[in-house]
């Protein structure tokens, strides 16, 4: 009974979650001949920004970066469900609510869905209190919801390397607590995904300052890939020649339209942020494709 009641409820939630992610998931060819990795970018389910990325291995296992938003989990829970409800790492990039609400709300109601580590390289409540005082209860929130869920928070070191079913994961960079400006985004962790046919750099809210720190650093040549997340939703994130060192052929950006465009509702550019600024960017470094959170769900294979 209690099998069959487990049945009923993954199918309940997949046909209910709102999106058509189920379709991509259909089509995919049979486990035994994928040959790389599939990623998935996630689309927001409310108007504001988020961050929301679903990395499947050649032989199953799921990877998670953030989730997005509290109103992102339905979504994000219910894509989950067809994947086989178990998530083998889930990657924290920083404290902002519009990156781990949704875990938080996950790890608070798991349903089904098992979590067998998370990884992250956070800053102290302390800290937060006297740098970003205004998302202190997130970072506070965050470790709550683990202690529930009876998970620690799994701490990641510079230069780590992982692998998970033959994909590659180099941490190259982690929290950077001197850096007092733009705080929590400069903590931002990044890290590169790669098997013998695509990587995958994710940036999450990366800063100038942190940004530069790295590119410095004895790791800063260790950055080129075919595809990047671009910082901080594609504004006010990394500089330039961040970007230049990566040398991206294809851009994902987890921006919605209005960010896109820099519309304030009057307009495109009738914004203060920077996002054609980088579009701009990216047109110098001939970026082939952009991949738009905007868009819908979004899969590469």
């Amino acid at each position: 009974m209690n099998i069959l009641k487990r049945l009923l409820m993954i199918c309940l939630i997949t046909f209910f979650s709102v999106g058509t992610f189920s379709s991509a998931i259909a089509s995919e060819p049979e486990v035994s001949k994928r040959k790389t990795f599939t990623l998935w970018q996630l689309p927001p389910r409310t108007p504001t920004q988020n961050m929301a990325y679903v990395i499947r291995t050649i032989n199953g296992k799921i990877i998670v970066v953030d989730g997005g938003n509290h109103g992102d989990a339905e979504y994000l829970q219910g894509f989950l469900a067809p994947l086989g409800n178990h998530v083998h790492a889930w990657f924290i990039s920083h404290a902002h609510s519009d990156h781990v609400d949704a875990l938080i709300k996950i790890l608070n109601n798991p349903g089904y869905l098992q979590i067998d580590h998370v990884y992250g390289s956070l800053n102290d409540e302390a800290w937060v209190k006297k740098n970003e005082p205004q998302h202190a209860e997130t970072t506070k929130k965050i470790y709550q919801a683990l202690k529930k869920y009876r998970l620690e928070l799994t701490e990641l070191s510079q230069n780590q390397v992982m692998e998970i079913d033959g994909l590659k994961i180099h941490i190259l960079g982690v929290k950077n607590p001197e850096i007092k400006s733009n705080a929590i985004n400069n903590s931002s962790i990044i890290f590169r995904i790669s098997d013998n046919h695509k990587s995958v750099l994710f940036t999450g809210d990366m800063g100038v300052q942190g940004g530069q720190k790295l590119l410095k650093s004895e790791l800063g040549n260790q950055l080129e890939s075919d595809y990047i997340q671009m910082a901080h939703h594609g504004q006010n994130g990394v500089d330039e020649d961040f970007y230049k060192a990566v040398k991206p052929r294809f851009c994902l950006w987890p921006t919605p339209a209005w960010l896109w465009n820099n519309d304030i509702g009057k307009g495109i550019n009738s914004g203060t942020w920077q996002t054609l600024i980088v579009r701009d960017w990216m047109d110098r470094l001939k970026v082939e494709r952009h991949y738009l959170s905007a868009e819908g769900l979004i899969q590469i294979d």
